[in-house]
């Protein structure tokens, strides 16, 4: 399988400026971190552990532009995302991968497909429900875009969107904001892993999807969202992590991204990381149905 040519952007959008100086809160123990620095007493990052795949979703759109800054004007709460890709069987990092995110905005938008509303699902039905037998087949993904076939997309907006390559060490970092969340999904960013095509000044050609996912938020740090414009102004029904049919209640190997933000004030930004191990050799393209999510967390090789 092939990737279309994906055409790089000016050198000034694919800065990554720090986030909130040099120190950050660790969301769960609360301890004051340098940033980049692993706190105290935190378990080593998974090895030998393939991260869950995902469906692709509706809402992909290959060719994206090549930066580390996908914030455009979008408003929201900084987010830094900061993954590790490696080799699941050797644990050694994969370098030069094309990574690839996307996500919703604040308020539960696509950008490409602004005019299909939040998440494609659109407002929450209205008035009174509809009575008598069904004329017609229903088309199209259900709502909230967590699965279904890929979409057109209806404008030529591409906020919240990039790709970037992983240096020697297997790393990749984005600038964006903190999604907000549509009618039938609990918060998550998508995400494909491309390796075995060819770097050139034009972006990125050739090769093979190795790794389909999604990332996610844990509650707490949503729901410290919840109080922040433009999240604020979100009425869409939220779903919550353990309620959503994508997550596999797996953690890390799920896709459970690990944050670092001041819990008295989140709005001054958040920092999140994760180590994602893929199997180079396999092909992992997002087309075929959802993962059943499991009901208790899956034990981690050492």
């Amino acid at each position: 399988m092939t990737r279309r040519r994906v055409v790089a952007v000016g050198a000034g959008a694919i800065a990554v400026a720090g986030l909130g100086g040099a120190l950050a809160v660790d969301a769960v123990a609360g301890e004051r971190t340098p940033a980049g620095k692993t706190p105290k007493g935190a378990p080593p990052e998974d090895c030998y552990v393939l991260t869950s795949e995902a469906v692709e979703g509706p809402y992909y759109i290959d060719a994206d532009k090549i930066r580390k800054d996908v914030t455009e004007d979008r408003e929201g709460i900084p987010l830094v995302l900061a993954l590790k890709v490696i080799d699941s069987e050797t644990c050694r990092p994969i370098r030069n991968a094309a990574v690839d995110i996307w996500h919703c905005d604040a308020v539960g938008v696509y950008s490409g497909y602004e005019n299909m509303g939040s998440g494609g699902g659109g407002p929450a039905p209205t008035g009174e429900p509809p009575t008598g037998t069904p004329t017609d087949i229903p088309t199209g993904p259900p709502p909230g875009g967590g699965g279904g076939g890929h979409q057109e997309p209806t404008d030529d907006t591409r906020y919240l969107r990039g790709t970037w390559k992983t240096d020697r060490h297997g790393h990749v970092t984005f600038r964006t904001v903190f999604p907000g969340w549509y009618r039938g999904r609990c918060v998550h960013i998508h995400t494909k892993v491309h390796v075995d095509g060819e770097w050139t000044d034009a972006g990125y050609e050739g090769g093979h999807t190795c790794h389909t996912g999604q990332f996610f938020f844990d509650e707490e740090s949503v729901i410290a969202t919840e109080t922040v414009e433009p999240y604020v102004s979100n009425t869409a029904e939220r779903t919550t992590l353990t309620e959503d049919t994508i997550y596999d209640q797996s953690g890390a190997t799920g896709g459970l991204l690990r944050l670092r933000y001041d819990k008295r004030d989140i709005s001054k930004g958040v920092h999140a990381t994760l180590t994602v191990g893929v199997d180079p050799t396999a092909t992992h393209d997002g087309q075929g149905a959802p993962p059943a999510p499991s009901t208790s967390p899956s034990a981690s090789a050492s």
